[in-house]
């Protein structure tokens, strides 16, 4: 063999092994997308989706929607006035049972003693910070700088608020 066949014969069984290599490649490439294509296409539906309850609370197709979360810290009003400060913490219990009856409140709650100034949390039924600055100002805890609102948008189930029904069958004594 003349050593310009052999140069042929070689570039021919490079050209051969770096296809080989192309499709070797591939391969893993090939089978990745096909797993994560059978993934996307084979997801189930929920047997048991309600639409109509899914619209009436806003749920998005995984039964998700946009809430905003307010940790309530200790605000900057430092005062002793008790008259003053009683006077406010009552009118916050009272506003929280208005936002509850006006379905824009679906869980508050006090935080244990803490170091962190953390006093109660709100989940509220809003979809925007502008929205629940609204209702913050509607508290005379918040108004009176007793407590300060720290929020954010929060994504969660749609079906927070239907728990509502069932906690006001489980307290014996009124909080």
């Amino acid at each position: 063999m003349s050593e310009e066949h052999e140069l042929i014969y070689l570039h021919s069984q490079v050209s051969y092994i770096m296809r080989c290599q192309r499709i070797f490649l591939l391969v893993p490439f090939l089978f990745f997308f096909s797993v994560c294509f059978n993934l996307v296409v084979s997801q189930e539906s929920n047997p048991n989706y309600d639409s109509a309850l899914a619209e009436k609370l806003g749920a998005d197709d995984y039964g998700m929607k946009t809430y905003v979360f307010v940790l309530l810290k200790s605000g900057e009003n430092k005062s002793e006035d008790q008259d003053a400060r009683s006077a406010a913490f009552a009118g916050h219990m009272k506003n929280i049972n208005h936002l509850v009856k006006e379905e824009k409140l679906l869980v508050a709650g006090p935080m244990l003693k803490n170091d962190k100034d953390y006093r109660g949390i709100f989940i509220l039924n809003v979809n925007s910070i502008e929205e629940a600055e609204e209702l913050m100002l509607t508290d005379p805890a918040i108004a009176a700088g007793y407590l300060y609102p720290d929020m954010t948008l929060w994504y969660g189930s749609a079906a927070l608020g239907e728990y509502l029904e069932a906690s006001d069958k489980v307290w014996k004594i009124n909080p």
